[in-house]
């Protein structure tokens, strides 16, 4: 029986944690579908498009194949003439003439795009080139940016309350170091035998019989004697018809073993579940001194792995590179060698939107109060003073 016992409350348990889970994992599971499918797509349309080369392309070979005939032996001249004509003749060359469209349109450098799409990072470094690319670019950003604005949001909201338990969890440590400090030891042995004594004195109190309860009630005190002990009979009567009632069909025993996982109870809990998203990101009360040391331990330790595979970036590059992403500032300045690397990255650039999102809107806040004290304070200042006039 204990067994048995154990493994409905196990079973509970489960239901209990799906169904409050169910929620996230399909926003998530929505947001990877859509990038997966965007990747299909892209890949599909800009990688098998034909490479037509064009008269900006012919010149751009003949003003280099003039300019090649004029190199000498001479370092130092060959040397300015680059930094005078090849240097301005490159800067007017297009990117797209020198790269094959299969080779930078493969599918996870289709996923790369289309991650830097709804994200709204925007590099630059790679963009659609056809006409029915770019429509089909704008479409799948009008679509994808609210479904990643509802992610982070929904994700905002655990991280605000995994933030705010954690500094509260410490401001109560902080709070009972601080105590046990200034606690002198005869006080706190007082108050321990306070304490001991209100506990004897609970225990030695013995609970109230059924007769007692139905005597304190108000409506059983002014019936008579034969009609109290005809309604406590009734009572016994109704209680043991309960224990013998018979066994109960399994398909409603699956849902009644446990009432509050009932269907309709359990759907109404998983719509209230979607009502809630971003009140906890409302609620968070956290110093914003923290939220900045966070970004910035956070950004520390992607800045340390990512040189390992960007070879070409060091710690201070990284640090930026990672600012400019999380920030979906986006310059485009510094390009990645590895692409389909950093897309393993990609649960790190979501989890750090939405710690940059919560510090943004901490900040917001602090602002408002900021504006709301000046503003007030202004007001106060030009208010007229009240004349008082003798009677």
């Amino acid at each position: 029986m204990a067994s048995t016992s154990q493994t409905l409350r196990g079973k509970r348990a489960c239901k209990k944690i799906f169904w409050a889970v169910f929620p996230h994992a399909c926003f998530i599971l929505s947001l990877v579908i859509y990038a997966f499918l965007g990747a299909l797509m892209f890949s599909h349309i800009e990688g098998n498009r034909k490479v037509n080369l064009s008269e900006e392309y012919r010149k751009f070979l003949q003003k280099l194949w003039h300019i090649s005939r004029n190199l000498s032996d001479n370092m130092t001249e060959n040397e300015e003439i680059f930094k005078e004509e090849i240097h301005v003749l490159f800067n007017t060359a297009d990117q797209d003439w020198f790269v094959n469209p299969k080779d930078r349109w493969t599918f996870f450098g289709s996923l790369f795009f289309c991650c830097t799409v709804f994200t709204t990072v925007g590099y630059g470094n790679t963009y659609p080139v056809t006409r029915i690319g770019k429509y089909l670019c704008m479409l799948y950003a009008l679509f994808g940016i609210p479904l990643m604005f509802l992610v982070l949001t929904d994700m905002g909201d655990i991280l605000a309350t995994v933030l705010s338990k954690s500094y509260n969890e410490f401001r109560k440590l902080q709070s009972k170091i601080l105590a046990s400090r200034l606690c002198s030891g005869s006080t706190c042995n007082k108050g321990d035998e306070l304490k001991s004594r209100a506990q004897t004195k609970v225990i030695i109190n013995e609970p109230l019989t059924i007769m007692e309860v139905l005597k304190s009630q108000p409506g059983v005190k002014r019936r008579p004697t034969k009609y109290r002990n005809a309604e406590i009979f009734e009572m016994l009567i109704a209680r043991e018809n309960e224990h013998r009632k018979p066994a109960i069909n399994k398909s409603i025993e699956r849902w009644s073993s446990c009432p509050e996982l009932d269907r309709g109870k359990t759907m109404t809990r998983v719509i209230e579940n979607f009502d809630k998203i971003g009140q906890q990101l409302e609620k968070l009360d956290v110093p914003i001194v923290l939220m900045v040391l966070v970004i910035f331990v956070y950004i520390s330790c992607a800045a340390a792995i990512l040189p390992n595979w960007e070879t070409r970036l060091d710690f201070q590059e990284a640090f930026y590179f990672c600012f400019i992403t999380l920030t979906t500032i986006g310059f485009g300045d510094t390009q990645l060698e590895h692409p389909k690397f950093f897309l393993f990255f990609s649960l790190y650039i979501i989890i750090g939107m939405e710690i940059v999102f919560i510090a943004f809107k901490l900040g917001q806040d602090r602002l408002i109060v900021l504006y709301k004290k000046v503003i007030s304070f202004c007001g106060k200042k030009k208010m007229p003073s009240k004349k008082v006039y003798p009677k």
